[in-house]
């Protein structure tokens, strides 16, 4: 029996306890009261990594690397339509025994329904239409400190997102964030002010390309700047390769460019990237990083990994006067289930 499975089974007899008592269950009839129940899930990441800025400061640390637990569950609400919601909670700091609080932060919570007809739209927090199109290299990586993310502004709470069906291979899908008067980041004595941004993309998929583009409004309230983010990504598939390419572009901010190819082995994954971002400021300052990891599935619940990174630009992105290298070594190992 699955973990989930026994979970289940173990919840239903605990929470209902007495009904289950009162009456006799069909083998048929428990499994659909254990398919009725909650998904729980989660997983424990820990990391050890060597942090380095030439002519700077170097750090070692042993740290949680984002630890998280779930729940999620869908049902149909009349045929051809299912309801769903996700709650995922991290900040264990598993690291860390001696912390006083854990899992003080909501990483995902929504609601919704979607349907074969009409697509689906939910409600909540979750990670961003623009992130999910056009954002992949940035968010591939497990320890991801010098990866070079777009300039959205946009974030993921208050959101409301679509995706429709697919159209013979695209997909259109939208979001908006209501950013109202007594919301946290727009309440006065914050100096923001209420706001509705958005975010467009489409994604096109034609056998083994895939093709991309989205944008972000980046008028949320206290933005510095409300120019439009725009981004292109373009993805082949070839087995066991995979390579994508990334471009992104924000008036009176930076223009990120990046390119990432992954290769499975069996068990053992590799991938290797560049990313560039030039500021658009008085010097078009550069920062780059090089990143390469090697990861090794040990089953069907845990993996272990190897993350190198190389930064590098023109003097002083890191701080340090004429000096422009970063480097980061890190070990890492997740369950998960």
């Amino acid at each position: 029996m699955k973990k989930t499975l026994l979970a289940s089974a173990i919840a239903v007899a605990t929470f209902s306890g007495s009904a289950l008592a009162q009456e006799t269950m069909s083998a048929s009839e428990l499994a659909a009261k254990m398919d009725s129940m909650p998904t729980v899930y989660g997983n424990i990441q820990y990391v050890l990594y060597h942090d380095s800025v030439k002519g700077g400061e170097s750090v070692v640390e042993h740290a949680d690397n984002g630890s998280t637990i779930g729940v999620k569950h869908d049902h149909e609400i009349a045929s051809g339509i299912t309801g769903f919601f996700k709650l995922e909670l991290e900040g264990l700091a598993a690291d860390d025994k001696d912390r006083e609080s854990g899992l003080e932060d909501v990483d995902e919570a929504y609601i919704g329904i979607k349907g074969d007809s009409f697509g689906q739209i939910w409600v909540g927090s979750d990670d961003s239409t623009y992130e999910r199109a056009v954002d992949e290299i940035s968010q591939y990586y497990e320890v991801a400190t010098l990866n070079i993310g777009a300039d959205y502004t946009t974030g993921e709470g208050d959101m409301i997102q679509y995706s429709s069906p697919s159209f013979s291979g695209l997909t259109l899908m939208g979001a908006v964030q209501i950013n109202g008067d007594g919301d946290d980041q727009t309440l006065s004595d914050k100096g923001g002010k209420k706001s509705y941004p958005y975010q467009l993309a489409a994604v096109y998929e034609m056998d083994a390309l895939e093709l991309a583009f989205a944008m972000d409004s980046n008028d949320g309230g206290g933005s510095a700047s409300n120019e439009n983010t725009y981004g292109l990504r373009a993805s082949y598939d070839m087995g066991d390769l995979r390579v994508t390419g990334e471009y992104h572009t924000t008036k009176d901010a930076s223009d990120t460019y990046g390119v990432i190819g992954y290769y499975s082995m069996g068990a053992n994954q590799f991938a290797l990237s560049y990313e560039m971002n030039v500021a658009d400021d008085a010097n078009d300052t550069e920062t780059s990083t090089v990143t390469f990891q090697a990861l090794h599935n040990l089953s069907d619940h845990m993996y272990v990994y190897f993350e190198g990174y190389l930064g590098g630009g023109d003097d002083g992105v890191y701080g340090v006067a004429d000096e422009s290298e970063r480097s980061i070594a890190s070990v890492g190992g997740v369950y998960y289930f």
